[in-house]
């Protein structure tokens, strides 16, 4: 996460420092980047859909944070099928598969 952390320009010692972490009662496990949460929805959904270029829109919400070594699943369901071509989704990443830790929508360009 050190290396994420720097790529992404995160200076915040959550991502790498254990110290920092317990300091804060957060548990003992470095906290995962946001942005790679949404990568996993978003690899997922490329995934489906037949390419990431098809996703033509996504807004989510983060709602827990994601320690080292968390088993994640993402998912989602149609939730509109428009004539144009465009699918309207819910999507999700959930922690041990239970425990959501971000959700939103999303729209995907599928024909």
């Amino acid at each position: 996460m050190k290396t994420m952390a720097a790529l992404l320009a995160d200076s915040n010692p959550i991502h790498w420092d254990v110290d920092t972490v317990r300091e804060l009662g957060m548990g003992d496990q470095p906290v995962n980047q946001g942005p790679n949460n949404l990568g996993y929805v978003m690899n997922m959904l490329g995934d489906w859909a037949g390419g990431a270029e098809r996703i033509q829109k996504i807004r989510v919400r983060f709602l827990d944070n994601v320690f080292a070594g968390d088993w994640l699943e993402a998912g989602g369901s149609v939730t509109a099928v428009g004539d144009d071509g465009n699918v309207e989704c819910d999507v999700w990443l959930a922690r041990d598969g239970t425990h959501p830790v971000l959700a939103g929508t999303a729209t995907l360009l599928l024909s």
